[in-house]
């Protein structure tokens, strides 16, 4: 989908070609039936043959891919709430480089997790791609403390304690809301 920022991610990549920065950038994805915001097939592969990026369509084999891969990028603008995607990256401990967009800004701690940019801007997409695959040592660094952030953020007993204390606050408030009202007269 456009808003999920596949043509900011096309352009990124066309820029990174120019600079003569070596990368292959990936896009894995079918575009959806019946959206209008979908990217039409016909234009991801102008943006294949143009040399730009590699589409590998639909794939079953996320975890593989995220295995095999060195940098996640997301430019979204969707308001989708926290992508899956990048909780997906944090957990195979892989940098991450997205929009400083909601939901998108929740999973990254800039210069330490990956790097957040801003919306619709491919130049400065390009800029924090190019950064990572120009520095191994940082890419591994910023991994690493993505892998951290996940356990000790995403991980399956964090959700649960928080969604408790969201509604034990909640409780909390309806009873309140229901006690009577006491006046002196």
């Amino acid at each position: 989908m456009w808003a999920k920022g596949v043509g900011v991610f096309a352009e990124a990549a066309r820029l990174l070609r120019q600079r003569r920065i070596e990368a292959r950038c990936v896009l894995c994805g079918v575009p959806p039936a019946h959206n209008r915001d979908g990217v039409p097939a016909s234009q991801i592969e102008d943006w294949v043959r143009a040399g730009d990026v590699e589409w590998w369509g639909h794939r079953s084999d996320m975890a593989e891919v995220l295995a095999g891969s060195h940098i996640v990028s997301l430019p979204s603008h969707y308001g989708e709430g926290l992508p899956k995607i990048l909780i997906e990256a944090a957990a195979v401990g892989r940098p991450v480089v997205t929009t400083d967009w909601p939901g998108c800004r929740d999973a990254v701690d800039h210069g330490v997790t990956g790097f957040l940019v801003p919306i619709k801007s491919p130049p400065a997409l390009a800029d924090a791609l190019e950064r990572l695959v120009a520095d191994p040592a940082l890419r591994r660094r910023m991994g690493e403390a993505n892998r951290r952030k996940a356990e000790t953020q995403f991980g399956i007993e964090q959700v649960i304690s928080r969604t408790l204390d969201v509604y034990a606050r909640l409780m909390s408030e309806c009873e309140r809301a229901a006690s009577p009202a006491l006046s002196t007269a």
